[in-house]
């Protein structure tokens, strides 16, 4: 029953530490990551990383990324998608030359260098999500820029993941117009059950003389679009936020919606805040403090700065800009993903992992208290009072 205690420990932490994160002035999911850097093996070790919390992660942070599906202006996503390319394609250059300089000057090998770029390329935007809806902004042209961006960074950056260690010869020769066309197709598909088949499941499934029928429907496409995306080799985030912008297109989407926030925010997605911070451990850091405080400065003002020219460039002022640059900062679990390959495939040496992972949870801290601070005053102004979920 060890598990049923980590649930106990894990629900009274991040509400408490969201409630107290809210109170400071702060996004409620600062405190929330803070709470699993408290509880877990880097302080108190009241909770260990295993594979129950990876499990229920995992369907928190799809859970959460459907729910930004659900709440998506879809139109503003199609105006806004030259935006989203720039910032993406902005928020890629400037990590990945960052990274390898970073890398190259503390005395690193080329491919080493080349792989620690590429890592901070990476992002995850599961962070923002949860910081934008705290501050009712999901929805804003800065938001769905933000989204947009995501979607065209990890196909981006899973391609060059590829490309690198095929060239770099830690793999076995992958066919690049192959990789390509699975990633074309997985969207091809996506939109077209999107269009012609979500719609109809939905109304078929809820006839059913059965509890919350619609609600079973949403989440088998969730999981469903989640599974069918890591199958294609994009991350499964991705899957669950099309499955709720195809569920945000029918008469279902208020009931959905109503029904999957608590669940998602009263056990899963605080699992998943807690799960970032499991993996902070302090041992043997010391030696390599000058590389986490360089590589961590380097791969905020990157993004920041990358993200933010994308957005510029594209006719968004300096505040928006500033505001869509910093949502893109977090690299999340996607560069935890990638830290991992590169670690199996020997790109990453061992013992820069733990830094590595540092330096991620760095860039997800951060996150939340630089959107809340340079996001655009007059939108902060008009959002309704926020409640720590």
């Amino acid at each position: 029953m060890q598990f049923i205690l980590y649930l106990a420990l894990i629900i009274i932490a991040t509400k408490l530490a969201g409630h107290l994160s809210v109170r400071l002035g702060q996004p409620a999911v600062l405190g929330k990551l803070l709470a699993g850097i408290i509880i877990g093996p880097a302080v108190l070790g009241w909770v260990q990383p295993d594979d129950f919390i990876g499990h229920f992660a995992e369907i928190g942070v799809l859970l959460l990324m459907f729910i930004a599906g659900l709440e998506t202006d879809l139109e503003q996503l199609r105006e806004n998608w030259k935006a989203a390319f720039a910032v993406a394609v902005g928020g890629i250059i400037l990590p990945f030359v960052g990274g390898y300089g970073v890398a190259a000057a503390l005395g690193l090998s080329s491919s080493e260098a080349l792989f620690l770029g590429l890592l901070l390329c990476a992002t995850s935007v599961s962070i923002s999500v949860q910081t934008l809806k705290e501050m009712n902004q999901l929805s804003s042209k800065e938001g769905t820029t933000i989204l947009g961006a995501a979607v065209v960074d990890d196909v981006v950056v899973v391609v060059l993941l590829a490309v690198m260690m095929s060239l770099l010869g830690t793999t076995d020769n992958v066919s690049i117009p192959l990789l390509i066309g699975k990633k074309a197709l997985f969207f091809v598909i996506v939109i077209a059950v999107s269009i012609w088949v979500i719609p109809h499941f939905m109304k078929w499934f809820a006839r059913f003389k059965i509890t919350e029928a619609a609600m079973s429907a949403a989440l088998i496409a969730c999981f469903a679009f989640s599974y069918f995306a890591e199958s294609m080799g994009v991350a499964g985030i991705i899957g669950a936020f099309a499955a709720g912008i195809a569920i945000s297109q029918t008469s279902f989407k208020h009931d959905v919606e109503s029904k999957v926030e608590p669940i998602a925010y009263t056990l899963f997605v605080p699992v998943f805040f807690v799960s970032i911070g499991l993996n902070i451990t302090f041992e043997g850091v010391g030696s390599q403090i000058v590389f986490i405080i360089l590589l961590s400065l380097v791969a905020i003002l990157t993004k920041l700065i990358g993200g933010g020219l994308g957005a510029r460039l594209t006719g968004f002022n300096n505040h928006s800009s500033l505001a869509i640059g910093a949502g893109m900062i977090s690299r999340g679990e996607v560069a935890l993903i990638i830290a991992a390959t590169g670690l199996e495939s020997g790109m990453l040496l061992p013992q820069y992992f733990t830094s590595v992972v540092m330096v991620v949870i760095v860039t997800t801290l951060v996150t939340p208290p630089v959107l809340k601070l340079v996001f655009p005053q007059k939108l902060k102004v008009e959002s309704p009072k926020v409640l720590a979920k």
